[in-house]
């Protein structure tokens, strides 16, 4: 069965230094279902699966045992060429999803090229109750409504989003320094009137600060913007 082939083929890529290292950056995978096989292998063996083969049988065999097995379905799905499967395809295994890797791997090529059909579905998964469902969702604003497609209602979107997970709140911070370094002046009111909850709003700004797409004048100011709120959330 294509399954077994699936996982015989993942071991033979083993790689057991680079397996070490993901078990220590991704804390909600159980270490023993971690094998250890480096993106771009994974990324060559979804491209020889899609062109060789259906992978109709491991796509719907959910979930899956190993966290690589999750990997190579996300990079399988960010090939499908039709954007309703690739809807449909999505939608099947968010679910599953459980840890920032998979959920940041997966990225179908076709959204792109579809974006105004995109959009509902991005409505839906941030509104979900499920961690990864609700970062994929401001993943995919980040990736494909930054530019030419921006609106302030996405802003808005974003920040309206609450919660006490740590894998949101990261996304949320990440979107917000992506948005600056693109549109910065229609997010740095959101900054200005501390729109977002303390440990998210210093985060936004640490990362921005950090990215070379932002110039030292704009750096300078979003310092003084830090909240310096004792009641900070932290993390563990």
């Amino acid at each position: 069965m294509i399954r077994d082939e699936i996982t015989e083929k993942l071991f033979s890529l083993q790689d057991r230094e680079y397996g070490a290292m993901q078990k220590k950056i991704i804390p909600t995978v159980e270490k023993d279902r971690i094998i250890g096989v480096r993106t771009p292998a994974l990324r060559s063996y979804a491209k020889e699966l899609v062109r060789n083969s259906d992978p109709e049988a491991f796509l719907t065999a959910l979930p899956h045992q190993y966290f690589d097995e999750d990997q190579l379905h996300a990079f399988v799905i960010s090939l499908e060429k039709d954007f309703d499967r690739c809807i449909t395809l999505v939608e099947n295994f968010l679910p599953y999803i459980d840890n920032w890797a998979t959920c940041d791997q997966l990225s179908p090529a076709v959204f792109k090229k579809e974006p105004e059909k995109l959009l509902p579905y991005i409505h839906s998964w941030i509104r979900s109750d499920r961690t990864y469902t609700v970062r994929f969702a401001i993943g995919m604003l980040m990736q494909h409504f930054l530019g030419d497609k921006f609106d302030i209602e996405y802003l808005n979107m974003v920040s309206a989003v609450r919660s006490e997970e740590y894998y949101i709140n990261m996304m949320i911070a990440w979107y917000f320094a992506t948005a600056l370094a693109k549109q910065y002046g229609s997010v740095l009111p959101y900054l200005e009137k501390k729109v977002l909850d303390d440990w998210t709003h210093n985060k936004a700004i640490q990362k921005a600060i950090e990215s070379n797409r932002i110039t030292p004048d704009q750096k300078a100011y979003l310092k003084t913007l830090k909240s310096h709120n004792k009641r900070e959330r932290r993390y563990f």
